[in-house]
């Protein structure tokens, strides 16, 4: 069984145990954190699809950590103009543990 979940603008495949990274939320590490806006929900052949979002269905999983990911550099650069830059951007996290999907 697997839904897709729609969680920081992005969305996402998820299945039971599955760890995740999602964009980062606002809940403390151990807490339980449920996803309403499902828009895909499938067990075997049975197939659910929302318009936007299945009646219903929800998917629960609890936070594990927070975090920060590895370091993008930004990097500006002119030839012949003597103008480099350099920025750098770590984006933050929350990963969670899928622990059930309810149709």
């Amino acid at each position: 069984m697997y839904a897709v979940i729609k969680s920081g603008g992005k969305q996402y495949r998820v299945a039971q145990g599955q760890v995740l990274r999602l964009e980062k939320l606002d809940t403390e590490a151990g807490a339980d954190v449920t996803f309403d806006n499902v828009l895909l929900v499938a067990d075997g052949e049975n197939i659910k699809v929302g318009k936007p979002a299945v009646d219903g269905a929800k998917v629960v999983a609890v936070v594990m950590e927070h975090g920060r990911r590895k370091k993008i550099d930004v990097i500006k650069f002119k030839r012949r103009k003597n103008y480099r830059r350099t920025k750098g951007h770590k984006q933050h996290y929350t990963q969670v543990k899928i622990k059930e999907i309810q149709a």
